[in-house]
């Protein structure tokens, strides 16, 4: 395997944005809104300390503001790399010289908030704990959410399309919006900011934006549905022996009566026994000695009732796995204890710094059979080789951590990627949930993808952005992007990828 080749390698314009074009875009958005030098380098890096490499962070005001700089660069073919709150894992928004960073935080206002329509209209740079925020004084939510929520950009959530604890029930970010506006890789402003969820009006082109992770365009502006907030909620944790036992206790849970239920959070052994210990978490009445852990939270109108609920659907479990132990959170501390379990993933890359991540999507039926075969899978490949699981139970998505220092070498990498993507496409799920591709996971949409969906990719691309200032080398490579790779296509044979067009892929 020759491996696509790096960012830097396919471009070959790293030379410093000159400074005439630099005092051209101070002109639009104001001097001290441009960061140039150890000036942008003092940002904080966030997940990734290759964000600032452009070393210019731009931040707008406005859409138009915006637009003026996006023409700017065009003009002068520099390429726009946007950024919300920087807690990708995939290397969306990594930047290099002769490069700007376009920085959304500035436009971080919600600019309506109505109860009545159950509508929020933001700015792309407000996080999504301030919406959190703003709507609970309404008794609404946004419908989505995740461990992230302090600095995660509405913005940032829509070019990824966030999924999250919530997306089981209510979708994933995708299934949040009524309307966006977006800036296009030309300047012009594609607006269509509809507040009504029924809308049979032409092509929905804002879902071209969502999910594309700034490559064919910045969103400025989103129109988020909001859901009523539950009066009361309940968390209850479970030690479960199997997958099984898992998925009918979530069905039990779904099944209710005295509310809904909000998130169906697994943990499987190592992955919760790491994070007790880090948290010095302990419960008599849960030892930690369960194959898996399922974290439940349910909503409703009593407090008393859901917990009531909690402990009839344990007892329901018992009768069918006598192993199976659990507590239902009699606090908000004790609440907020068992959720930090799940959410603070820092322990896994404290104990392995740079721990390979991985996130799939696997549907409910095939889980435990798809974990029977990769755990020897990664085995095989090192001895001692195993991954921590956790995720999203109830729609699927698995979180897998490797438990080694990373990075992976390319050999290491690809073997570990023919263990773990293999047939997902086939069954119907997917080598990445909510992460997105990046500049990481390019390899492995090339590698997994249907030939037609990468070529119909490739025409939107260059009918968007055809001179690829748009955060070029994310989701697909740029148009230096001809370079051989071979790729394992994890269905049981190779697929070469020498092609001049994504779209050749059509005729193999």
């Amino acid at each position: 395997m020759t491996g696509l080749a790096s960012p830097t390698q396919m471009n070959s314009t790293d030379q410093a944005v000159p400074p005439s074009i630099v005092n051209a875009i101070r002109d639009v958005v104001g001097a001290a809104n441009v960061r140039t030098g150890e000036d942008a380098g003092a940002i904080d890096l966030g997940s990734n300390g290759a964000d600032c490499g452009a070393g210019i962070v731009v931040a707008p005001l406005s859409t138009a503001e915006v637009a003026a700089v996006v023409r700017i660069c065009r003009q002068n073919e520099i390429p726009i790399v946007p950024q919300g709150g920087k807690t990708g894992l995939v290397g969306g928004s990594v930047s290099r010289p002769g490069e700007i960073v376009l920085s959304m935080t500035r436009m971080n206002r919600i600019e309506r908030l109505d109860p009545v329509e159950r509508v929020a209209v933001v700015g792309a740079g407000v996080t999504l704990a301030a919406l959190q925020e703003a709507a609970r004084e309404h008794r609404l939510e946004p419908g989505i959410d995740l461990a992230a929520r302090g600095s995660a950009t509405i913005g940032g959530m829509v070019s990824t399309n966030a999924g999250g604890v919530m997306a089981f029930r209510n979708g994933v970010m995708r299934h949040r919006l009524l309307g966006l506006e977006a800036v296009l890789a030309d300047g012009s402003v594609y607006s269509d900011l509809t507040r009504v969820v029924k809308n049979s009006a032409g092509y929905d082109l804002k879902h071209l934006f969502i999910g594309a992770e700034g490559t064919l365009g910045v969103v400025t502006r989103a129109v988020v549905k909001l859901d009523p907030l539950p009066r009361a909620s309940a968390t209850a944790l479970f030690g479960l022996p199997s997958v099984e036992a898992a998925l009918r206790t979530i069905r039990l849970a779904l099944e209710s009566d005295a509310g809904h239920l909000r998130a169906a959070e697994a943990m499987w052994n190592s992955y919760f026994g790491l994070a007790a210990a880090a948290h010095e978490w302990s419960e008599p009445s849960v030892p930690l000695d369960q194959p898996l852990f399922l974290l439940l939270s349910l909503g409703g109108a009593r407090e008393e009732a859901l917990r009531e609920d909690f402990e009839r659907s344990f007892l329901e479990v018992m009768e069918r796995c006598p192993e199976a132990t659990g507590i239902v959170a009699a606090s908000r501390r004790q609440e907020d204890d068992l959720w930090r379990l799940r959410e603070d993933t820092s322990v896994l890359y404290r104990a392995h710094p740079h721990a390979p991540s991985f996130d799939v999507s696997v549907p409910l039926s095939e889980i435990a059979v798809y974990l029977e075969r990769i755990l020897p899978g990664l085995a095989a490949i090192e001895p001692g080789l195993a991954p921590y699981v956790f995720g999203h139970l109830a729609d699927g998505n698995l979180h897998i951590i490797l438990n080694r220092k990373g990075p992976l070498g390319l050999d290491m990498a690809e073997a570990v990627e023919g263990v773990l993507y293999q047939q997902l496409r086939q069954i119907g799920g997917s080598f990445s949930a909510e992460h997105g591709v990046g500049s990481k996971r390019i390899h492995s949409l090339l590698a997994t993808a249907d030939p037609t969906k990468l070529a119909v990719m490739e025409r939107v691309k260059r009918v968007l952005d055809d001179q690829s200032v748009m955060n070029p080398d994310k989701v697909l490579p740029c148009d230096a992007w001809f370079v051989r790779s071979s790729m394992p296509s994890h269905s049981g044979s190779e697929r070469r990828l020498p092609f001049k067009n994504v779209s050749d892929l059509t005729n193999e």
